[in-house]
């Protein structure tokens, strides 16, 4: 296994994260045993983070202790991986779906660093006991997607700290090329963040922008 970032590992082409929870997975990846670990299969075509890094992201900002809020969590396909990154930190789990909140609440009690919110995140005050952060992650499927970014880096990200979105042009102006779309988020990202990185995350997700921004000192 060859480690790509801490917590990250290639072998043969795939992915793979160490697995927080030996012999269980998530959405049906495949488990590999080496070295007498377990590692979990990560894949690009079901994880945007999985499909930047093998784009060639360059910034992985998860550490073993990370504190980490993730706006649109879903059924934790990709949260279950950094679960795994950040084994003795924390993960807030926003998400507004009910239905796909009852699959995240099973996760969790499997994998206790994941704390579950049932929320909008746009409204980052329904959830603001979370306190400060050292990423804020989105993966939000809405037309006000940078804003709803911008609202909790003001509220939760320490400076210095690192915010991470997938950009869904076509969630955003289905009308407007995707380039297009993609300068105006960045324009608007930028007034209050610094851009580290952008890649497009084709052919995993068509249409898709995935940017790295840092909050200025």
């Amino acid at each position: 296994m060859k480690e790509i970032f801490p917590g990250v590992y290639g072998k043969e082409g795939k992915l793979y994260t160490r697995n927080l929870v030996p012999g269980k997975t998530v959405y049906g990846e495949d488990l590999l045993r080496v070295d007498q670990g377990e590692y979990r299969s990560w894949n690009p075509y079901r994880s945007k983070l999985a499909a930047a890094v093998k784009k060639g992201l360059k910034n992985f900002p998860f550490g073993k202790k990370s504190k980490v809020l993730y706006l649109g969590a879903a059924t934790g396909t990709t949260i279950s991986h950094i679960s795994d990154a950040v084994a003795e930190g924390e993960i807030y789990a926003v998400e507004v779906s009910a239905h796909s909140m009852k699959k995240l609440i099973q996760l969790c009690e499997l994998r206790e660093n994941i704390i579950p919110i049932l929320g909008d995140a746009g409204k980052p005050e329904e959830y603001s006991d979370v306190g400060q952060v050292d990423v804020v992650y989105e993966d939000v499927a809405h037309p006000d997607q940078a804003e709803y970014l911008l609202r909790n880096v003001r509220k939760f990200l320490k400076k210095g700290g690192w915010a991470m979105i997938a950009v869904k042009s076509q969630c955003i102006d289905v009308t407007e090329e995707p380039e297009k779309v993609y300068a105006k988020v960045e324009a608007e990202l930028s007034n209050e963040l610094e851009l580290v990185e952008r890649i497009l995350i084709g052919p995993y997700e068509k249409d898709h922008v995935f940017l790295v921004l840092r909050k200025k000192e």
